[in-house]
């Protein structure tokens, strides 16, 4: 019988450190890390913690996110859209179509469950 409730453990001592695929860097210096925390039994959704340092990346998604905001500022800008600036407690989803800018305000640490099929 498989668990069918997963409580996140504290992120783990070793995340990745390179940028999203389809993330290109367009202001400052940022840096993130991502910790993959648990997958689902049959590999469509991940979920885990992302930490990112002040700066931009111009994003282009290909998966649906769920994100719940826990530390720090980021102001989303779709390209040709309006800006959307998120604070903690904040809850948010991202299309798969997504393409803009995500600016780290404030360093940030969030909760994500990603749709990959």
């Amino acid at each position: 019988m498989t668990d069918t409730v997963f409580r996140f453990p504290a992120p783990g001592p070793e995340p990745m450190v390179t940028d999203l695929e389809g993330w290109v860097k367009t202001e400052g210096t940022p840096s993130m890390k991502t910790w993959v925390q648990h997958t689902s039994a049959d590999g469509s959704v991940i979920s885990g913690t992302w930490e990112a340092t002040v700066g931009s990346w111009h994003a282009s998604y290909k998966f649906y996110e769920f994100v719940h905001l826990i530390d720090g500022q980021i102001t989303i800008t779709p390209d040709g859209g309006s800006p959307v600036t998120l604070r903690p407690g904040d809850a948010f989803v991202v299309e798969p179509t997504f393409k803009g800018t995500w600016k780290i305000e404030a360093p940030v640490r969030k909760h994500f469950c990603i749709k990959l099929k």
